[in-house]
């Protein structure tokens, strides 16, 4: 006699359900096929809420927050000016955000390293959204099974008009989304008056329009399609996983073998783990996976499956934890380990990096210049019978005040400065200076001669002085 066979002639009336993979069940990778997502309460769905409001929250306020005359957050693309607060990005200074961007992939994978994909399961905007979108789903068109019931009845009145309403609340959203982000880059006190009055620029409602359908198109029909087919991040994690990574995992040596039963009913007498095979792990699972299949790539670590079978266990009477955020090696019995080479690597660089970027941010100089000489001549000799070289310096100034520059030479004894050495710069202004420097010919030893041109300026009541080293030659 088969063990299977054994099992259901020892089984109560019910018979006891030995699990097997179910060939009736929908493809979950075939992107025709919808997934439901059921409703679930819970410590880790509300964590995820919660940082998914302050995620938004965030999103949608910062760019009203004022910062002088301007927002505080403001991505100028037309002067090319990234203003962040009260700090000021030029091209000239875009080092810094190539080092915040490194410094936000090194994050990235220290944190992927040590949690997982947290970052997918609780701030990615894919995810934030998609659940709220699935909030207005529930609030129209009702939880799971009468959403599934809504879709197979025929077109009526009802279903027309929460259909409706659903895309309706989605389409707005995603015009707050999409007018919130270009915001960003044009002043948020006009993209509003300028859109709804028909004034803004053609540009402008081009990137509303696309980010609107684009925020509708992912968050409302293509949503478990990105993380499984076209969000690279779930192809490359693996590289960053090891065996003491905190995942979400299935305890089968307490859950297996799975199978129905009574809540009074002893599992050990039945010859069962702890897990009822209820599926609402299933059911609540934003990219539809089983976790108890072990790990998989499309679990983006939200938690929700944890949440669900803690609720059942907590009806069964059993413990909590049947599923959890653990490791490989504490499923397995292993000792796990948190300080290891490629955490404590990642971790060095992150530091390095951020100490890096504070103090190039910090140190950033508040006047830019650039000298070139002329290329036509190497000197001439002027009517005073100097030596005489000439150059044209650029000056920019970074501020966002008009500012006083003084200019000055040293490296040449008694050198005799021609041109202007005293100059205003309007905010954000460029301007071009052709000077000239000329010296007597007996106060050069020699026939090239470095020599530094200093331009200083005081900003609230510190002086700040660049230089920059260039040549001057003589006979």
């Amino acid at each position: 006699m088969s063990m299977e066979s054994k099992i259901k002639d020892s089984s109560p009336p019910n018979r006891i359900k030995i699990h097997q993979p179910d060939a009736n069940k929908a493809d979950r990778f075939n992107p025709r096929n919808r997934i439901y997502v059921r409703a679930v309460t819970g410590v880790w769905s509300s964590l995820r809420r919660r940082m998914g409001w302050v995620a938004m929250l965030f999103f949608f306020i910062l760019p009203w927050v004022p910062w002088g005359d301007r927002q505080a957050v403001w991505f100028n693309l037309s002067e090319q000016k990234f203003h962040v607060f009260a700090l000021t990005i030029w091209p000239q200074d875009l080092t810094l955000l190539a080092a915040l961007f490194m410094i936000a992939a090194f994050g990235l994978f220290f944190v992927t390293t040590y949690l997982g994909r947290v970052w997918c399961g609780y701030t990615c905007p894919q995810t934030v959204w998609t659940f709220i979108f699935i909030w207005f789903e529930e609030k129209f068109e009702g939880a799971r099974n009468k959403r599934i019931k809504l879709d197979k009845m025929p077109w009526s009145f009802n279903k027309i008009w929460r259909k409706a309403a659903k895309h309706l609340s989605w389409i707005m959203v995603s015009l707050l989304t999409a007018m919130t982000f270009v915001s960003y880059f044009v002043p948020t006190h006009l993209i509003y008056v300028d859109v709804f009055t028909l004034h803004a620029d053609g540009s402008v409602y081009f990137w509303v329009i696309f980010f609107t359908l684009a925020t509708y198109g992912n968050a409302g029909w293509m949503r478990e399609i990105m993380c499984l087919h076209m969000c690279p991040y779930a192809r490359f994690q693996s590289a960053m996983f090891d065996k003491n990574t905190y995942i979400v995992g299935y305890d089968s040596m307490r859950g297996e073998t799975r199978g129905p039963r009574s809540r009074k009913a002893d599992p050990k007498a039945l010859g069962l783990g702890d897990c009822i095979d209820c599926d609402l792990c299933v059911q609540v699972c934003p990219t539809g996976i089983d976790i108890r299949n072990g790990l998989q790539y499309e679990c983006i670590n939200c938690g929700a499956c944890i949440d669900a079978c803690d609720n059942t266990m907590q009806r069964m009477g059993y413990d909590k934890g049947l599923i959890s955020y653990t490791t490989e090696n504490k499923l397995a019995g292993s000792q796990e380990k948190v300080a290891r080479p490629k955490l404590l690597g990642y971790g060095i660089v992150l530091t390095v990096m951020v100490l890096v970027f504070i103090y190039a941010s910090a140190t950033i100089s508040p006047v830019r210049m650039d000298i070139i000489r002329d290329r036509n001549a190497l000197y001439r000799d002027n009517s005073q019978g100097e030596i005489e070289n000439t150059y044209t310096i650029k000056l920019l100034n970074k501020t966002e005040q008009q500012q006083q520059y003084q200019l000055s030479v040293t490296g040449l004894d008694n050198p005799h400065w021609i041109g202007p050495q005293s100059i205003k710069i309007a905010a954000g202004e460029v301007i071009t200076l052709p000077i000239s420097i000329a010296v007597s010919p007996s106060s050069l030893s020699k026939s090239i001669n470095d020599i530094d041109i200093i331009v200083s300026t005081t900003i609230n009541n510190q002086q700040i002085s660049i230089k920059q080293e260039t040549r001057f030659f003589g006979r």
